[in-house]
């Protein structure tokens, strides 16, 4: 009995000294650099830098906070689907355990010693480097209140030959009143907002967006580059990957912004970095999308679907769920041909605020004939916090108090192959009052 004292004794001794040589310096700031700082800087998302003990030290209390709650870094995907995905930023109970033990034993520096700055900007403010082309919103004005409609601004690129885009890049002005923003690429010949004016902010309807000609493929309309949202980081498509803009394409710009109260101007804009060579693999945004659902008043857990069929063989390289204020959670699925049924990714508590594109660490090849299904969960009851209005029944829309549910899916297939990969559906919902089996 003594004996068992004695080493317990020890091992609380050995323990509590262990956690009180946590140091900023040693144990700290490597978590930070590789999970933190690259939003935690000047210039960036996060409200307040720490890339050096002086900043951090203040905001200790508050980061054995944030991470003893697992509220950051912000990581929404669940442990299941977190181990195939590259850009995965959980931190694991080790990491927790020291950043906490760090706050409750005084939050010490440690050995002065240079430590490995943490990633920034590489040039004039780009992360992936100097652009070979940067397209620019051209002011938009923000107004300090009232609805933003979704505006758009098609900007001609005068390019001699077709070229392959290797990876793009975002430079956010003010993020802090943007909803999101698209970049298209519209081929030549293109139906999309045929009638927009070129070089010139400009409010489409939903018929001139939706327009199209019955014969007309979906990669000859408009093909999505690449998308901003709150949680973006870019990243490049890899080696031998590329999206392709033909000679004669123009970038076509989709805009939402929010107000704030301050009438403001966006200057952002959008970087592109060209192959030296011609690609490998083509990559493709697939996006199936329900817009048909109708959520009832009061429903904490209303069911959503979309499909994607694929009619040739492709390789998934990444997933992000969209929704809006009620999103509650989000999968997609995937059914093979041969009947097998996997889950590919489960974000269990979906964040508006933080909207993760998740890039796998292998690409995952789906054979022709399988079905990727995105599965949405919305929360319409009074228990959302979020929710605008719990007594309002939710259809499809642009703004923030309305929804949407889609699933941005990234895929490669051979450079010279067939680009029309995929069917889309999805499926109807009952009308409120109905009854339900959506859950």
């Amino acid at each position: 009995m003594i004996h068992s004292m004695r080493v317990c004794l020890l091992t609380l001794f050995v323990l509590s000294a262990s956690a009180a040589d946590v140091t900023f310096t040693r144990d700290v700031y490597p978590i930070l650099r590789a999970n933190c700082s690259g939003c935690h800087q000047a210039g960036e998302i996060g409200p307040m830098p720490l890339t050096t003990y002086a900043e951090a030290r203040p905001w200790a209390a508050a980061i054995r906070q944030a991470v003893a709650t697992r509220t950051m870094p912000p990581w929404h995907a669940d442990a299941a689907s977190s181990h195939r995905i590259a850009n995965a930023r959980a931190l694991t109970e080790a990491e927790v355990r020291t950043m906490t033990s760090w706050a409750d034993t005084g939050a010490k520096q440690g050995p002065v010693k240079k430590v490995k700055a943490p990633e920034v900007a590489q040039a004039e403010g780009w992360r992936l480097g100097k652009p070979d082309l940067i397209v620019r919103v051209n002011g938009f004005k923000i107004p300090a209140s009232g609805t933003v409609e979704y505006t758009f601004l098609v900007t001609p690129v005068e390019l001699k030959e077709d070229m392959w885009i290797e990876a793009a890049e975002w430079r956010i002005d003010k993020r802090q009143s943007l909803h999101h923003m698209n970049a298209f690429i519209r081929p030549p010949g293109s139906s999309y907002i045929g009638d927009a004016p070129l070089n010139t902010h400009y409010v489409a309807s939903k018929n001139e967006r939706g327009a199209r000609r019955p014969d007309e493929l979906e990669t000859n309309r408009r093909e999505l580059l690449v998308g901003y949202e709150p949680g973006y980081r870019p990243i490049g498509w890899g080696e031998g990957r590329g999206k392709l803009l033909r000679k004669g394409s123009d970038i076509v710009f989709e805009m939402h912004y929010n107000t704030n109260g301050r009438e403001l101007v966006d200057n952002s804009e959008l970087g592109i970095y060209f192959a030296k060579t011609a690609p490998r693999e083509r990559v493709l945004s697939i996006t199936p999308a329900d817009s048909k659902f109708v959520i009832p008043p009061g429903d904490g857990n209303y069911r959503s679907e979309a499909q994607a069929q694929f009619t040739s063989p492709v390789k998934l390289i990444s997933m992000q769920p969209h929704m809006h204020l009620r999103g509650k959670d989000f999968r997609i699925d995937a059914t093979y041909a041969d009947g097998r049924h996997e889950t590919l990714l489960n974000v269990p508590r979906y964040d508006f605020r933080w909207q993760t594109t998740y890039f796998l660490r292998d690409p995952l090849a789906l054979p022709a004939g399988t079905t990727l299904e995105v599965v949405a969960h919305f929360d319409n009851s009074p228990n959302n916090p979020a929710n605008p209005d719990p007594k309002q029944t939710v259809r499809w829309g642009d703004q923030s108090w309305e929804e949407m549910n889609i699933g941005f899916l990234e895929v490669t297939f051979p450079a010279g192959a067939n680009a029309e990969v995929a069917k889309l559906s999805d499926t109807p919902k009952p009308a409120p009052g109905a009854a339900t089996s959506n859950r």
